[in-house]
């Protein structure tokens, strides 16, 4: 339950469907829900577990992976400030297992809904179930292209991709050859090789966890 007024306020201003709620459904919400501290690097859900409870995610940021019998991992998908796992609520609606694993990747601030709320709110609460469905076709769209780009891409195009996409984040990167292979799914091994030929272009330099693209215009020449 959360009472304090402050508090829900900034809720309020974080989820948008709360906003757009009546005061009665919020008065519901906020009498059900749980704010919740959970640490980095933390097993929120694993794959085959019961889908007891939906996290909102208020800061912070988790990833949704898959695990291969071999040890490779894949991303799905992240979930940020102001959204949620698609799984977990799919899961919900049809009272299935999780279908992979959940972890946090930094401290992560959430709102715990217990599933039985979640799952009634969808035809009591318009905001809700337009939040829901929302984050279903965003989500359904990112697990589309991770499919699309294992399919129909090489690796070398692929990480091209992922070195594009980091860097709108600054052209020095904080990242090993370990995160990126669990990002899209292959071995280490092949990400270093891969990224030594893009050194020897001098597309990027590399260093101990670390990337420096150095040439972004040609990355983006070479994803073509």
């Amino acid at each position: 339950m959360i009472e304090n007024p402050q508090q829900q306020q900034r809720l309020i201003q974080s989820f948008p469907l709360l906003e757009n709620a009546t005061p009665e459904f919020r008065s519901h919400f906020f009498h059900s829900a749980t704010l919740m501290r959970i640490p980095a690097d933390h097993a929120i859900a694993s794959e085959g577990s019961d889908c007891g409870q939906l996290a909102l995610v208020v800061s912070g940021k988790v990833r949704v992976y898959k695990l291969a019998e071999s040890g490779r991992e894949i991303t799905l998908y992240r979930i940020n400030s102001g959204d949620s796992c698609v799984l977990t609520a799919s899961c919900i609606m049809s009272h299935t297992p999780f279908p992979a694993i959940a972890a946090t990747e930094t401290e992560v601030e959430a709102l715990i809904i217990p599933s039985i709320k979640a799952y009634e709110w969808m035809s009591e609460s318009k905001p809700w179930s337009a939040f829901i469905f929302g984050l279903i076709s965003k989500r359904l769209a990112e697990v589309i292209a991770v499919l699309e780009n294992v399919a129909f891409h090489r690796m070398d195009e692929r990480i091209a991709a992922y070195l594009i996409a980091i860097a709108s984040q600054g052209p020095i990167v904080n990242i090993t050859h370990h995160e990126i292979a669990s990002d899209l799914g292959t071995t280490r091994e092949v990400v270093s090789r891969i990224l030594k030929d893009f050194e020897g272009r001098g597309l990027i330099e590399g260093a101990r966890g670390k990337l420096t693209i150095t040439d972004l215009p040609g990355l983006q020449v070479y994803r073509r």
